[in-house]
């Protein structure tokens, strides 16, 4: 009973976020606010990650492919199949998905977190005192800021990732460059990068709204805080994988 409650007051509560906003001037200051809390100071992670990832992926991708043809020489196999696989995957699950993961543990706690101290301190409160939708005024500029931000963040990070692959085959000598973008331009389907935009708005609206739902209804004090931060997160991170599957078996 206790998770269909959950959905339940998820459902109540957003019900209650695409209104009207009651200070649009306020409104519109708290949106650019969010989209620089969200976009800009989570772009370094995003950013050193992805290089990373794109990297090591490149290098575990080529040793394995190479080591799967038993004895025979490394310029018999086709390493063009790395760039193929790197995009592919890039494009499908690492830049959708990791980055949002990633996002989950810095932007959901994080909002969570202060949506939460809003609640403990009584500014909720009175912001229903003065008659203000106090769901829609706290909670719809960071889900439209994630919106707007995640997805670019997101198509930052694709790009990165191929290039952190392409900046390891230069470093590494596991292939060539000309191998490397073949297998990229040989495997690439537009298809793809629907797919990639479909899960780039699917999870920032997940990262944004779950984080400000745990953190309205938190009770307590200091330390219920805390936990609302952990509790986003690991729920975030649990709709994230399951709408993955969800959308991978519609679209692909």
């Amino acid at each position: 009973m206790s998770f269909f409650t959950e959905i339940g007051r998820y459902i109540i509560f957003m019900s209650f976020v695409f209104k009207r906003p009651d200070r649009r001037k306020v409104f519109y200051k708290m949106l650019m606010r969010e989209m620089n809390l969200i976009g800009i100071d989570s772009l370094l992670v995003v950013v050193l990650i992805a290089i990373i990832t794109g990297a090591v992926t490149t290098v575990q991708t080529a040793s394995q492919l190479t080591a799967d043809t038993g004895f025979l020489p490394p310029n018999l196999f086709p390493l063009e199949l790395v760039g193929s696989v790197v995009g592919s995957s890039s494009i499908l699950e690492l830049a959708p998905t990791i980055t949002c993961l990633i996002l989950a543990g810095k932007v959901g706690a994080s909002i969570a977190s202060e949506v939460g101290n809003m609640r403990i301190t009584e500014q909720i409160d009175a912001y229903e005192v003065l008659g203000i939708n106090s769901v829609g005024f706290i909670t719809l500029p960071k889900i439209l800021a994630g919106i707007i931000v995640i997805p670019c963040l997101i198509i930052i990070s694709n790009f990165l990732l191929i290039f952190g692959g392409l900046l390891a085959a230069k470093l590494t000598g596991v292939m060539t460059l000309e191998q490397y973008i073949n297998g990229l331009r040989s495997s690439f389907v537009s298809h793809y990068v629907e797919v990639m935009l479909i899960k780039a708005f699917v999870f920032a609206f997940i990262i944004t709204s779950l984080s400000a739902f745990q953190g309205y209804y938190t009770k307590g004090g200091a330390l219920e805080v805390g936990e609302a931060g952990t509790k986003a997160v690991t729920r975030i991170c649990v709709t994230i994988l399951a709408f993955d599957l969800i959308i991978a078996k519609l679209f692909l």
